[in-house]
């Protein structure tokens, strides 16, 4: 995509952080937005900002993303309103650092409904009309961890793997018809994300911010890439399991990951 004046984006996970960020760098271009999230307060009061910074029109569509049947029903939501999906960003997720065996098991569930399960679903029912438009883009929130497996969040480090090559997969499906699918992998980013998942120490002196986050990948997106890492570190660690054994790529993960005493 390289116009988003005028033009809707639906983006989830809206209420804090990358998806919050998302949100103000889209409006700041011009583009209507249909923001999506759990809680309603903090959606009102953004989407409010947001139309009167910058004249744009704005919906709100509450949804727990993590339930089996949110995503028919959000697209449900979108279909009576009208409207139609020029960006999506499949930003809502979460992780979880502590070892398997100590997991709730409902909890790990719910993620990967989240992570993966309606992310799919989204991308399966808003790709035919872009690609009908031939025009549009989606953006599916991977991580770096999709990179190789990880100490104490094994089952996130896949859910981001499949998040990956699935949009990896995907780009190259689309590219021919004018449709960008993009995998955005951030590293460790200043967000709520590290208090749901229970990290601290290194990690967030590691931390990017949103803003840079959101600002590389919409110029990756213009671009039509296939993947944005954000950050020169972030892009190094990508790397770096090309050239050490699967054995050392995740015991030395261990030394970052680790679940708060």
């Amino acid at each position: 995509m390289k116009e988003f004046k005028g033009k809707w984006g639906l983006v989830t996970g809206a209420s804090s952080g990358i998806g919050e960020e998302f949100c103000r760098q889209l409006a700041a271009r011009g583009m209507n937005l249909i923001l999506v999230a759990r809680r309603q307060e903090r959606l009102d009061a953004l989407a409010s900002e947001l139309a009167r910074t910058h004249a744009i029109q704005t919906e709100v569509v509450i949804s727990d993303l993590s339930d089996s049947a949110a995503a028919e029903q959000l697209f449900d939501s979108v279909s009576k309103l009208g409207i139609s999906i020029d960006l999506l960003v499949n930003n809502a997720g979460f992780g979880i650092l502590e070892s398997f065996d100590c997991s709730n098991l409902d909890r790990v569930m719910e993620m990967i409904r989240l992570n993966v399960g309606n992310l799919t679903e989204l991308t399966y029912r808003f790709l035919p009309a872009m690609l009908e438009r031939k025009s549009g883009g989606i953006i599916n929130v991977a991580s770096v961890a999709g990179f190789q497996p990880l100490v104490h969040m094994g089952v996130y480090g896949a859910t981001k793997t499949f998040v990956l090559h699935f949009s990896q997969s995907l780009w190259s499906e689309t590219r021919d018809r004018d449709v960008t699918v993009l995998a955005l992998c951030p590293g460790f980013t200043n967000s709520e994300f590290f208090d749901i998942a229970g990290m601290d120490g290194l990690c967030r002196k590691m931390a990017q911010t949103p803003q840079q986050v959101v600002k590389a990948c919409l110029k990756g997106l213009q671009r039509r890439r296939q993947t944005v890492v954000s950050g020169w570190l972030n892009y190094f660690v990508s790397l770096m399991p090309r050239f050490v054994t699967r054995k050392m790529a995740v015991v030395s993960s261990g030394l970052l990951m680790k679940p708060k005493q």
